[in-house]
């Protein structure tokens, strides 16, 4: 009995796991991602450029206080004052990465970096909310307490390893990359069909 049950149990979740595995936990990922952050980084980031098209290309002062508060007040709270290399530098990229990595990962486009790149922006925003904006103990939170529901160590421990599920197993068949491989492959297959038929 327990053996046939056995069987059932790893038949059951085997084929659920064929049938899945290829496209739906990548398209999963990517719209748990897009559920909870995409809209809470693309507001953090507008408040780092100026309004209107134009103003996109234009980092305001906030940008600063956000990314380099140390650096700013070093240069008394005068962002215009902060050295271009490379601090300027730092800050855009800060900046628009924020805008960029998070549609990247939505799209499946260069999916495996772009992810990469989240989880070194999560890194250095926990770093920067707890070292320079005075997050407290109950803010910052810990692993393994009784409390689920800190800003910092709970909630960015699980975006970190939704991004790095996306590093390590990609974004699936539905996504851009997958197109973009299978492209590639499809044209590379061509290309070698017609060299084998010209050597012959």
């Amino acid at each position: 009995m327990i053996s046939q049950l056995a069987g059932w149990y790893n038949l059951i979740f085997e084929k659920l796991q064929s049938a899945l595995e290829d496209w739906f936990l990548g398209l999963a990922a990517r719209f748990v991602f897009a559920g909870v952050l995409l809209v809470y980084l693309y507001n953090s980031a507008l408040t780092k450029v100026g309004e209107g098209v134009l103003g996109f290309f234009t980092i305001q002062d906030n940008a600063y206080f956000q990314i380099l508060p140390s650096v700013v007040e070093h240069y008394d709270y005068d962002a215009s004052q902060v050295p271009f290399f490379p601090y300027d530098i730092i800050v855009a990229a800060g900046t628009y990465s924020e805008f960029i990595l998070p549609a990247l990962i939505v799209l499946g486009l260069f999916t495996r970096v772009a992810a990469l790149g989240m989880i070194g922006f999560v890194a250095v925003q926990s770093f920067v909310d707890v070292a320079f904006h005075g997050a407290d103990a109950k803010t910052t939170g810990a692993l393994f307490d009784r409390f689920s529901d800190s800003l910092i160590v709970d909630q960015r421990s699980l975006w970190v390893f939704l991004l790095i599920y996306l590093v390590i197993r990609g974004p699936g068949l539905l996504s851009l990359d997958s197109l973009w491989t299978r492209k590639t492959a499809k044209a590379h297959s061509a290309s070698h069909t017609e060299r084998n038929a010209l050597a012959g």
